[in-house]
């Protein structure tokens, strides 16, 4: 049998019932056995003094088609020379585990260069591993289809199919970087496409009656808190203790409400809005700005404050502190990881369901574009780099849907 040895040569090779060879195109000598078993070594055959002698490299466990083939190259070279590479075997470097490259090789890069490096990172330590004390070059199409198969058809805990395509994203793109600094020959997971997901599915938005039902719920929460500091500053005052701050003069108990209002008026992801810093706002230019550095886009983009995002920001910058650096701080001053807690007993408080955080930016975008507003606007204060991402908010755009039906009835008219 003759072939190119490579990871795609790797990939489709199936044992049969007795042992057998590839010999490579491109280089002569160069040969692959196959046993039974599936056990697959590189070797070399060469002619030394009249004798036709084989010498084994190594197996496909321990060595990538790229790594096999420089040393046969290399044994060879020294065979023209006249030299028996069985007198004087050199070893040749082991290939790294999936595990090693991303420890010793990717995380470092990728902690520089890309924000979401911590998330991918884990992404792929979590999901793949099972994978992560494989050689990279017994990593291929058909081991990962197996692994979003049993993803997506768990019995207990399917995923969904955006998630596995994050997954595997990440892990191909770690891949990419093996190839291109020479772990590896070509990218094992290259034809491995992402599972089809309906992009244009429903978009979650609030109704009338959820977002009243939301803002009483946001009322209700200020009216419970106040009067539990109250009680609170009672008990302490008749036993001579410290009272806690008083709520008196502040429009908020805390930065839930003046975030929700912001967030649902801006559109600004999770991540933007709690690294936003008051330098970010201009409260006389009634606008805030998004840093390339905080954006998912990595391009700085300015949104116009409305009266309601604008009034609810006057009233929390009167009530933070003035050495306050971010808008929406935690309680010892540093960046918020996330408000889930806080962010579930108001829904439930509100009655609303299976709307997450990030759907405040989908109620933006939604209701802009009922209102009239064209797309390519939405897609500017949504930061979207291209029109793709917007389009899923078409269908609830009032009359450029109708207009356009209504066309096929003046035509025949």
């Amino acid at each position: 049998m003759n072939g190119k040895i490579n990871n795609t040569l790797l990939g489709t090779i199936k044992p049969t019932s007795a042992p057998f060879e590839v010999n490579d195109t491109d280089l002569k000598g160069f040969g692959l056995r196959v046993q039974p078993s599936g056990v697959m070594s590189y070797y070399v055959r060469y002619r030394l003094r009249g004798k036709q002698t084989r010498m084994v490299i190594g197996r496909t466990t321990e060595f990538t088609p790229a790594q096999a083939r420089d040393a046969a190259k290399s044994m060879l070279a020294g065979i023209n020379l006249g030299t028996n590479p069985l007198d004087d075997r050199q070893p040749v470097k082991v290939a790294k585990t999936l595990g090693k490259f991303i420890t010793d090789d990717f995380a470092p890069w990728v902690t520089t260069h890309r924000k979401a490096a911590v998330t991918n990172l884990a992404r792929i330590r979590k999901n793949f591993d099972l994978q992560l004390d494989r050689p990279l070059s017994e990593l291929n199409a058909l081991t990962i289809e197996k692994w979003r198969q049993q993803r997506l058809n768990h019995p207990v805990r399917p995923a969904k199919s955006t998630t596995v395509n994050r997954d595997l994203a990440a892990l191909k793109a770690a891949l990419s970087k093996a190839v291109e600094w020479g772990f590896l020959e070509q990218h094992p997971l290259s034809k491995v496409k992402p599972t089809k997901v309906d992009t244009d599915g429903i978009v979650r938005y609030l109704s009338d009656a959820e977002r009243q039902a939301l803002f009483a719920a946001l009322d209700q929460r200020e009216i419970t808190k106040r009067a539990e500091r109250a009680n609170a500053n009672g008990w302490r005052r008749a036993r001579d203790y410290p009272e806690l701050p008083s709520l008196d003069g502040q429009a908020f108990y805390d930065h839930l409400q003046p975030a929700v209002i912001v967030s649902l008026n801006t559109g600004l992801r999770q991540g933007e809005l709690l690294s936003l810093s008051w330098t970010d706002v201009n409260l006389p230019a009634q606008q805030l700005s998004i840093k390339g550095i905080n954006a998912k886009s990595g391009k700085t983009r300015h949104i116009p404050l409305n009266t309601d995002a604008l009034t609810a920001l006057k009233q929390w910058r009167q009530q933070s502190p003035e050495n306050n650096v971010l808008v929406f701080p935690g309680a010892t001053g540093k960046k918020i990881v996330d408000v889930k807690t806080a962010w579930a007993k108001l829904l439930k408080q509100a009655g609303i369901e299976s709307f997450r955080w990030h759907d405040m930016r989908h109620d933006f975008a939604s209701r802009l574009v009922m209102a009239g507003v064209d797309l390519n606007t939405v897609r500017e204060l949504l930061g979207h780099a291209d029109l793709k991402m917007t389009l899923r908010y078409a269908h609830l755009a009032p009359e450029h849907k109708a207009t356009a039906v209504e066309k096929l009835v003046r035509a025949s008219s």
